[in-house]
């Protein structure tokens, strides 16, 4: 349960971690227009080399919060916004796969990130990144105070472009995975960012490094109205020797640490899975922070130990819980406290990891609820740690939940993997089906559709288990109860791709068989169930295709659809270029194989709409030559 050094859990050499919390502190104390990001090596080009890149941070409320404070109380910003369409290029991978629901982003330093990245033409960011990955370096991104979450942000872009975009590259050499250290960062991020970076497999990329007493890390837990006022007392504690107002530094501790309540405390309730109805009333006219952590987290106590939490869930109670107070008389005192630890990360962490004092809360389902002697050395090891984190036995059955949720989807998962026989077997079962339809000479799609036979009953019955199975599956998804990382698995992602191209298409016989377009509308906009829609884009997000090119599955209900089209006489200027749409992608998905011969069959239902075409447009057809011996 615990290790002397940092490396042993979180794969980051002390040197880097000093070296890089130095240049941070260096670029905080910079001009952050003239000078927003300051690049050191260390290593001697081997295997250890690496490029430290620490951005400058600001204390201006200005970068701290943008936009309408009424809409946007926390100067957050979807990344899909319009305002923002460069953020939703460069960070494709921040959403929700099924949903396609954007992560929510801080407004202010987005902004001040995307400036760093163009620089006026110059690029000097991209041409510094550009070397270091050139030379084979290893990047680690750094940020002190507000400067972590330009790290945070450089890094999932480094993810992006240089790591996602080289997957399918084998000719050469792939880039290594960078780093990204943190020291008393402000919350920046939601949880589809969260989500996101954990679905990738990205999350042991980011380290954060937060001092107990610290309460910048909390800051945008609280609204602008707030945090602005508590941001112009912060920069003069830099100053040992400042007086500061004690009784208006204690009311702003007391509102963040209100705000900060009201996060945990919902979070508190969504992990177990009860119902929170004051907080939703409450909702109607308080808002609540968007932001929670993502990565991992490094605690460090005044006693110089130093405690690592990857579970985000449990950052955020950690974060509310680890800086509560006996009574009202300390409020103060306590307020000053918490920003005069903000300025003393350098020699705080130095006698931190000198002491090799490092403690890892991983089952967090075990962890002691008291401070009573315990037998087990871990056990105590433990124990201790959160007594040096001030947790009360309420505060330590919120990590327990944590902890709880988190084996709650694993388990999840493995009841879900205990399925895959049976997903398989019918899946077989289907497969047989069409072979059978094309020994017969009718299309397998165009035979369910008829339901003539006693084999299109039982394909029936089995296209009907299949559904329940994947329902049960896309069900648990939405409701956030298996792992992020669920949707990125390749057996899962394979196993949907040939899901939705066996099941889909009688799926989409039965919809036009019934006719329950004429009711409900086209099956595309109306009647396609998300069973399809997530695994589709599970396979786009794998595989780095264009949104909604992998509609192999799916097509024959455009076919139905402009069939319609046809028989009512449509002017064929109004349906041309959804026909020319079509028939290219139907000759790429050709190609590749991803479609079935059977749909080429004489009199299917694809040929049959085809042969009504205008005479010019077949001649001139891209996919001609697979209908020209149908017609």
């Amino acid at each position: 349960m615990y290790a002397q050094t940092m490396d042993a859990y979180l794969g980051v050499r002390e040197e880097v971690i000093k070296t890089a919390l130095s240049v941070s502190i260096g670029a905080l104390a910079d001009d952050v227009e003239e000078r927003p990001f300051v690049a050191r090596e260390i290593g001697n080009n081997g295997p250890s080399s690496q490029v430290i890149v620490a951005f400058a941070g600001s204390w201006s409320p200005d970068d701290w919060f943008a936009g309408d404070g009424e809409a946007k109380p926390f100067g957050e910003a979807k990344i899909d916004d319009k305002k923002f369409p460069s953020l939703r290029s460069e960070f494709p991978s921040l959403r929700r796969l099924g949903t396609d629901a954007f992560a929510v982003v801080n407004e202010g330093f987005a902004a001040r990130f995307l400036r760093i990245l163009e620089e006026d033409g110059n690029q000097t960011f991209r041409k510094e990144v550009a070397k270091a990955v050139a030379d084979g370096k290893q990047i680690t991104f750094s940020g002190y105070s507000s400067g972590g979450p330009i790290a945070i942000y450089a890094t999932v872009w480094f993810l992006e472009k240089y790591i996602r975009s080289n997957e399918k590259q084998t000719s050469r050499p792939r880039p290594r995975r960078p780093l990204c250290l943190t020291f008393g960062s402000p919350l920046t991020t939601d949880r589809t960012f969260c989500h996101a970076v954990q679905r990738d497999g990205w999350s042991d990329c980011f380290v954060h490094f937060v001092a107990k007493l610290d309460m910048v890390p909390r800051i945008l837990l609280t609204p602008r109205s707030s945090a602005t006022e508590l941001l112009r007392e912060i920069p003069p504690f830099f100053d040992p020797h400042h007086k500061a107002d004690r009784a208006k530094l204690a009311s702003l501790f007391g509102n963040v640490m209100k705000n900060a309540a009201c996060a945990a405390s919902y979070a508190a309730c969504a992990v177990t899975g009860s119902k929170h109805t004051l907080f939703d009333t409450m909702s109607r006219f308080i808002k609540r922070s968007p932001y929670q952590p993502c990565g991992q987290y490094v605690f460090f106590t005044e006693t110089g130990r130093l405690v690592v939490v990857k579970n985000p869930d449990a950052v955020l109670q950690l974060l509310f819980y680890s800086l509560q107070i006996e009574s009202e008389t300390e409020l103060p005192k306590i307020a000053v406290a918490s920003l005069e630890a903000h300025w003393t990360y350098r020699d705080a962490l130095d006698r931190c990891l000198a002491t090799h004092n490092v403690v890892c809360l991983e089952n967090l389902r075990d962890l002691p609820l008291s401070s009573d002697d315990p037998v087990d050395i871990n056990v105590k090891t433990i124990g201790a740690a959160l007594n040096d984190l001030n947790l009360s036995t309420t505060a330590r059955l919120c990590l327990r939940a944590a902890g709880e949720l988190e084996k709650q989807k694993e388990d999840n998962r493995n009841a879900i993997q205990e399925k895959k026989d049976a997903i398989n077997k019918a899946l077989k079962a289907l497969e047989e089906y069409r072979t059978t339809c094309r020994n017969d000479g009718v299309g397998y799609y165009d035979a369910f559709k008829m339901q003539k036979k006693e084999e299109d009953f039982k394909a029936n019955v089995k296209r009907l288990e299949l559904a329940a199975m994947w329902d049960e599956i896309i069900e648990m998804i939405k409701q956030e109860r298996l792992p992020d990382k669920f949707e990125a698995e390749k057996e899962w992602v394979d196993l949907g791709t040939l899901f939705r191209r066996l099941v889909e298409p009688v799926d989409i016989a039965n919809y036009y068989r019934h006719m329950k377009n004429e009711d409900a509308g086209p099956y595309m906009t109306k009647g396609r169930p998300k069973r399809y829609h997530y695994p589709q884009r599970w396979r786009e997000h794998a595989e780095q295709l264009d949104r909604d090119s992998s509609g192999e599955s799916c097509f024959l209900a455009e076919v139905e659809d402009l069939n319609v089209e046809v028989a009512n006489k449509k002017p064929w200027t109004s349906i041309k270029d959804r026909v020319l749409d079509l028939e290219k992608k139907l000759n790429d998905w050709k190609a590749k194989k991803e479609v079935n011969d059977d749909v080429f069959l004489d009199k299917s239902t694809l040929v049959e709409w085809w042969r009504k075409l205008p005479r010019e447009h077949k001649a001139k057809s891209c996919i001609k030559g697979l209908m020209e011996s149908q017609t």
